[in-house]
C-alpha cells in the first residue's frame, strides 16, 4: 500500500495547493481571477484526459511502469513550475503535472484488483478507505501546507515540493511495487493498436468546450457548436473502432457506472467550488492571508479526514451517498448568509459542513465503481472515473470565474452559493432516485 498511497496523493495535493497561491501568482503577474482559474483548468483538463489514457496503459503495460513514468513527468513540471515567465507558463506547468499524476489512483487501483481476485476477496473497503483516507489527508494539509510554503518562500514553492514527493514515490515504486509481466508474452498475438484518434478527438472535445465555459456568451456560441461537433465524431470513431479508448457500448450497457460518474462530478463541482472558491472569498472578500485563509479549511479537511476513516464498510453506501448529498444541499444554503459580517466560528462550521459530504463521497463511490468495473479493465474505469470528478472541477473553476469576475467579494460569493444549491439539489434527485444502489449492496461485484 505504501508506494500506491505516495504516487496516488501526487494529484490531490496539487490540486490543494494551488488553492491559497492564485491570489499571490496573479498579484505577481497582475492577473486576476478569470485568469488565473486557467491553473486550475489547465491540471485538471490534462488529468480528465489523462486518466483513462493511462488506466489503458495500466491495463496494457502494467502498474509498475506506469508509476515510475508519471513520478518522472511530475519531476520535470516541478522544476518548470520554478521559474516564473507569465501565468501561460505556469498554467502550461499546470497540464504537465496533471498528466504525471494521473498514475496513481488507477495504478493503485489495478494492483488491488490484482491482489484481491489471486487471494479469492471480494470488496477490499477498508484498502479502498485507506487509499481514499490519504488523499483525504493530503487535502487536510494541502492549503495550510500551501499557506506556509508561501509564507516561507514565495508561490513557487507549491511547484517545488513535488520534487521530494515525487522522488520519494519513484523510489518506492521501483522498490516495493511488483515487477509487471512482460508487455508481450513470447507467442502472444501483437496487442491491439491504441486508438490515438478517439484520445485526440475526445482531448479536442474537452478543450474546446472549457475555451467555451470559461467564458461563455452569445458570440461565442460557435465554441459550444465546435465542441458537440467533435464529440459526436468522437462517438462515431469509437463505435467503429476495434479497441475504443472509450468503451461507450460498455458504457451504456453498464448503467451503474454511469450513475456512479454522475455523482462523483456533481458532488465535486460542489466540493472543488468551496475549495477554491471560498478560500478567494477570504482572501479578497474578507482580508485574509493566504496562511490563515488555508488554516481557515482545516475544518472541512479534518471533517473529511474522520468521515473517510469511518467509511470503510462495503454496506451501507446508499445512506453515506445521501447523506452527502444532504450535507451539500445544507453547505450551499447556508453559503447565501455569509457576508463580510460573519463570525470566524461561522465561517468554520460552514465548511466543515462540506467536510463532512468530502470524506464520504470518494470512499462510497469507490466502493461502487470496484463492485461494477470488470476486472479487466479497471484501470480505464478507474481513469474515467477519475476523469468525472476533474471535470466537475473545470465546471467548478468555470464557475468560479464567472460569479466572481475581477475580484471576490460577497457578492460573487452569493452567486456561486445560488449555482451550488441547484447542483447539490440535483445530486440529491440523483441518489435519491437510483434504485440499483440499493440491489447492488446484495449483489456479487464482476469479475
Amino acid at each position: 500500500m505504501t508506494p500506491l498511497v505516495a504516487s496516488a496523493v501526487l494529484n490531490p495535493i496539487n490540486s490543494t495547493l494551488i488553492a491559497v497561491a492564485l491570489v499571490p501568482i496573479g498579484q505577481a503577474f497582475g492577473a486576476g481571477p478569470e485568469r488565473t482559474a486557467w491553473l486550475i483548468s489547465a491540471l485538471y483538463l490534462a488529468t480528465a484526459v489523462g486518466q483513462p489514457v493511462v488506466g489503458l496503459l495500466v491495463d496494457r503495460y502494467g502498474a509498475r511502469r506506469v508509476l515510475v513514468g508519471g513520478a518522472l513527468v511530475v519531476i520535470i513540471a516541478a522544476i518548470g513550475g520554478m521559474i516564473p515567465v507569465s501565468v501561460e507558463w505556469l498554467t502550461g506547468v499546470r497540464a504537465v503535472l496533471g498528466i504525471g499524476t494521473c498514475a496513481g489512483f488507477p495504478a493503485a487501483m489495478a494492483v488491488l484488483r490484482k491482489r484481491a481476485d489471486a487471494l479469492g476477496q471480494g470488496v477490499p473497503a477498508r484498502v479502498l478507505s485507506v487509499l481514499s483516507l490519504s488523499s483525504q489527508t493530503i487535502m487536510v494539509i494541502g492549503p495550510t501546507l500551501g499557506g506556509v510554503l508561501i509564507s516561507l518562500f514565495g508561490w513557487p514553492a507549491i511547484f517545488a515540493v513535488n520534487l521530494p514527493l515525487a522522488g520519494i514515490s519513484l523510489l518506492l515504486a521501483v522498490l516495493w511495487v511488483p515487477k509487471d509481466a512482460p508487455a508481450r508474452a513470447a507467442g502472444a498475438p501483437k496487442p491491439a493498436r491504441i486508438d490515438l484518434a478517439g484520445i485526440a478527438l475526445f482531448s479536442a472535445a474537452l478543450l474546446v468546450l472549457l475555451c467555451y465555459l470559461m467564458a461563455p456568451g452569445i458570440g461565442d456560441l460557435w465554441l459550444l457548436a465546435a465542441a458537440i461537433a467533435v464529440g459526436g465524431v468522437f462517438t462515431w470513431v469509437e463505435l467503429r473502432v476495434r479497441t475504443p479508448f472509450i468503451d461507450l457500448r460498455m458504457l451504456a450497457a453498464n448503467r451503474a457506472i454511469l450513475r456512479t460518474y454522475l455523482r462523483q462530478a456533481l458532488s465535486f463541482m460542489a466540493i472543488y467550488a468551496i475549495m477554491f472558491g471560498y478560500v478567494q472569498w477570504l482572501e479578497e472578500g474578507r482580508g485574509f492571508s493566504e496562511s490563515v485563509a488555508g488554516l481557515m479549511l482545516l475544518p472541512m479537511s479534518a471533517v473529511a479526514v474522520v468521515a473517510a476513516a469511518l467509511s470503510g464498510r462495503p454496506t451501507g453506501v446508499r445512506a453515506r451517498l445521501l447523506v452527502v448529498a444532504g450535507a451539500l444541499v445544507a453547505g450551499s444554503v447556508a453559503l447565501l448568509f455569509v457576508d463580510d459580517s460573519t463570525w470566524p466560528a461561522g465561517l468554520l462550521g460552514l465548511v466543515a459542513v462540506f467536510g463532512l459530504a468530502q470524506g464520504l463521497t470518494s470512499v462510497a463511490n469507490q466502493t461502487t465503481l470496484y463492485r461494477e468495473a470488470p476486472a479487466e479493465t479497471i484501470g480505464t474505469a478507474s481513469g474515467l472515473f477519475r476523469t468525472a470528478q476533474y471535470l466537475g472541477a473545470i465546471v467548478a473553476s468555470t464557475v468560479i470565474a464567472q460569479c466572481y469576475g475581477g475580484h471576490a467579494d460577497s457578492g460573487g460569493l452569493h452567486r456561486l452559493a445560488v449555482v451550488l444549491v441547484v447542483i447539490s439539489g440535483l445530486l440529491l434527485l440523483v441518489t435519491a432516485a437510483d434504485r440499483g444502489l440499493r440491489r447492488a449492496e446484495s449483489r456479487p461485484r464482476l469479475g
